[in-house]
């Protein structure tokens, strides 16, 4: 991380106000001396989101995330801690000081960026080049215009060995820029060879508009290679984190996001006029691009293919899409494998059409459950109104219950009180399992105050209550560093809790701001558990509170200090000694 001076980050925190630069992304209200908002890293409905403008941090309490601004302006924008910081600056009109690892860095990412950008654009010019001839007819006979092509930027790598290496060293990039960009590979005799070869090209472009990887379809048919080829990780590519299209989806003015298996079925999609689609990258969907794409809609149509890997993946989808605060409905193709042959077959009215009548995703799993068992079966047909019934009693509106415990009983040729007997049996046992879950959690004070990251734990939960309560009140005031005597960061059992009272302590010695929001090195999941902590530590400042604390802190790590048989027959040895008697 950049290790950049603080006074700069405490002029760069002051020049952008929290809460100037969340109402760029939130509509927020004063509601006393906070202000909230519809949080915008999940969806709801009730505003749970706040902005402390007189701390500088958030807080959302519904998913837990918070921090500082700098910390804002990294989740919101999936930017690192530099990269952040260099787009407050901007935006404040501020110069960064000279800082050679983060200049480097970055200038190694604006390298790479333009590498990536001169790539899209010769595989654009082989495209219509005569050895790209090929190319060109495969894109047009699968109904790609070429304003489509243009849009997408589609291209083609010819079939040669170091075509883009040559023109990328005419650009003037270094050898060691190409092995980095991932658009080559190194052979065993370290010479530079192109990594795609014929193969129809797809720029895969960030929410920024930077090209950063590809994908690659081959042309000729060869059992030895790959159908698709995708560009590996680097300093500017992580699969994970992006998805295919979403840099033109996410300016769609349909109200939802199109999720579909790959980028030929996004491209068809945006060329019939849904604008709207995204494809996941060569890989099953992840809960990092379900939070991207929750950042740009509250809904997603799920349209995955209709064989069994198809459903298997759409299964997998809908709970990580829910857990990210979506809207899930799922369409299911008829009479065609994927959006690109129904709309080809079809055309796009009746895709509309599809898309309305597509279900959410209660109807699409009692559809599912239901494929699994024969109902002219007396024993399937009780094995199924069970499993519906344990599907229906995870709903919480009793009025969802009933609509859908009445289809369930339609198509299972029983009364809709036998069934309603079911599902109420259903859930009071999930109730009760839930009820009986909260009593062990709440009877396990440990477990409860655990923090929510599992990358965070408290091994001594007495000391760390107290150095939580510590920094409470140092935030609050931060004139009582004046009174913790000689405390030092080694003596508090949370490693994350010392780091944070060390770097604390250094700003108020050296006369800086004492905030959450100027703290550095701190990932997204330690800030959110930091600022849960001032929330949670919401008490009137107090010099024998502030004591107390510290008094506990030290008794703890003394304690911790005795931990092997050395140290217990070294303090044997000691209390004998303070008795008189011989050892």
């Amino acid at each position: 991380m950049a290790d950049f001076q603080p006074a700069f980050i405490d002029e760069l925190i002051a020049r952008n106000p929290i809460e100037d630069v969340v109402g760029q992304y939130v509509t927020l209200r004063r509601s006393g001396s906070n202000l909230f908002g519809l949080c915008p890293f999940h969806g709801e409905k009730t505003a749970s989101f706040s902005v402390a403008p007189d701390k500088g941090m958030y807080y959302c309490f519904g998913c837990h995330k918070g921090g500082g601004v700098i910390n804002f302006q990294m989740e919101i924008e999936g930017l690192s801690y530099p990269d952040a910081v260099r787009a407050l600056a901007k935006r404040a009109g501020m110069n960064i000081p000279e800082d050679e690892q983060y200049q480097s860095r970055y200038r190694q990412q604006e390298r790479l960026w333009a590498a990536h950008k001169e790539a899209a654009r010769y595989y654009h010019s082989c495209l219509y080049a005569p050895g790209g001839q090929a190319a060109l007819n495969y894109a047009v006979s699968r109904g790609m215009s070429k304003a489509t092509l243009t849009r997408f930027g589609i291209g083609y790598a010819p079939d040669t060995w170091t075509g883009l290496v040559d023109t990328l060293r005419k650009k003037g990039y270094t050898d060691q820029e190409l092995k980095d960009s991932g658009l080559v590979t190194v052979s065993k005799k370290g010479e530079l060879f192109d990594r795609f070869r014929d193969r129809l090209m797809f720029p895969i472009i960030d929410v920024r508009g930077n090209v950063i990887g590809f994908g690659g379809r081959i042309m000729k048919k060869d059992d030895n290679a790959a159908k698709y080829l995708n560009s590996p990780e680097t300093l500017i590519f992580n699969k994970r984190k992006n998805l295919f299209a979403l840099n033109i989806a996410k300016k769609s003015k349909l109200g939802y996001l199109i999720l579909v298996e790959g980028y030929m079925d996004a491209i068809a999609l945006h060329q019939y006029g849904f604008d709207c689609a995204v494809a996941s990258l060569g890989t099953a969907l992840t809960e990092d691009g379900a939070n991207l794409l929750s950042k740009y809609t509250d809904q997603v149509v799920l349209i995955y293919d209709g064989d069994n890997a198809g459903q298997n993946a759409t299964k997998r989808a809908i709970p990580i899409l829910e857990k990210a605060g979506l809207q899930v409905k799922v369409l299911q193709m008829r009479d065609a494998k994927d959006p690109d042959e129904y709309l080809k077959k079809f055309g796009a009215d009746k895709f509309r059409l599809l898309l309305e009548e597509s279900a959410n995703r209660v109807e699409y799993q009692l559809n599912a459950i239901r494929r699994k068992y024969d109902l002219q079966s007396d024993d399937e047909r009780v094995k199924y109104i069970h499993e519906a019934a344990q599907l229906l009693c995870t709903l919480g509106s009793a009025v969802q219950r009933e609509v859908y415990g009445r289809r369930v009983a339609e198509s299972a040729s029983i009364t809709y009180e036998a069934m309603k007997l079911e599902i109420d049996k259903a859930y009071k046992r999930r109730i009760s399992r839930e009820q009986h879950r909260r009593e062990q959690e709440s009877m396990s004070p440990v477990r409860t105050l655990q923090p929510r990251a599992r990358s965070i734990r408290y091994d001594n939960m007495r000391s760390a209550m107290a150095e939580e309560a510590l920094l409470a009140q140092l935030l609050k005031q931060p004139a009582l560093f004046d009174q913790i005597g000689e405390l030092k960061p080694e003596a508090f059992s949370s490693p994350l809790l010392g780091k944070v009272f060390a770097q604390l302590l250094g700003r108020y010695r050296q006369g800086l701001e004492v905030s959450l929001g100027v703290l550095s090195d701190f990932t997204a999941e330690e800030m959110s558990h930091l600022a849960g902590v001032l929330q949670r530590q919401d008490t009137p400042v107090s010099e024998s509170a502030l004591q107390d604390c510290i008094s506990i802190i030290r008794a703890e790590y003394q304690k911790r200090g005795v931990s092997s048989d050395d140290d217990l027959l070294a303090m044997r040895n000691k209390l004998k000694e303070r008795k008189g008697l011989k050892v």
